[in-house]
């Protein structure tokens, strides 16, 4: 089969409970005939998610992790390589993460731990993953052999009072991710990293919140699927202009 008609597939890690970021990622870009992926260390909300992207004519698989270390990574993309082997990564979003939101002095060696293993450790595992599926693809339409794209966070840019062991990670893998497009940019491989500046509408937020206003107000929160739109705009950018982060915040954020 040639390359010019084999399937392009999207890898997505992070789904928590389906109602995010990554899960609107995986339905977005099913719908725009990408094979889709799902990582995820909930194999019930990976499978879920995958069955759902099925019964609505998309084409999905779960592939859950027990955690995102380097061996489980490298096994769930050998899984994905062998699952579809008439198709070739061209997507991959790394969405997972691990809040700690304490003051420095509570801030446990536990909880550091957790926070880098799955913040920075993981993205680092996960890029490879990527990079090494993308790099030796011929070019997608003449543009680029693969995308990455990481889900960041106002954290990575700022830290505040009780983020300390969220925010230090997450500005890491901020330079990872600005690192990577630098290295690998002129290998014709895209690598982006998007701001996620304020709060995600999900089932999460909603419980935590308890604020029907601010659910309802779409000026105050964040879309899931509407950044799954951003993303997929980063996924379709041509060589000519591509953008290595992306901000994105609510129209009334505080910022």
């Amino acid at each position: 089969m040639s390359a010019a008609v084999r399937r392009s597939i999207l890898v997505v890690a992070g789904i928590g409970d389906g109602s995010g970021t990554g899960a609107s990622t995986a339905r977005l870009f099913a719908k725009n005939g990408y094979r889709v992926a799902v990582i995820s260390r909930s194999p019930e909300a990976t499978s879920k998610t995958a069955a759902e992207i099925n019964a609505a004519g998309g084409e999905a698989a779960a592939f859950p992790v027990a955690t995102y270390t380097h061996a489980e990574i490298n096994s769930a993309f050998n899984a994905i390589k062998n699952h579809w082997k008439d198709s070739d990564i061209r997507v991959s979003v790394f969405n997972a993460a691990a809040g700690v939101w304490k003051g420095f002095l509570d801030v446990t060696e536990e909880d550091l731990k957790n926070s880098l293993d799955t913040n920075l450790v993981a993205a680092f595992a996960f890029a490879r993953e990527s990079i090494l599926a993308f790099k030796d693809l011929p070019l997608l339409d003449g543009q680029k052999k693969g995308t990455l794209i990481f889900t960041g966070a106002t954290a990575a840019i700022r830290g505040n009072k009780t983020t300390s062991a969220f925010a230090a990670p997450k500005h890491a893998t901020r330079a990872l991710s600005q690192s990577l497009a630098k290295e690998f940019g002129p290998q014709d491989i895209h690598v982006a990293h998007a701001i996620i500046d304020g709060g995600i509408l999900t089932n999460l937020s909603k419980g935590r919140r308890n604020d029907p206003e601010w659910e309802k107000d779409s000026a105050k929160r964040l879309d899931p699927d509407s950044i799954a739109k951003s993303y997929l705009y980063l996924a379709g950018q041509d060589r000519s202009a591509w953008t290595w982060e992306l901000d994105l915040r609510p129209a009334h954020e505080n910022w």
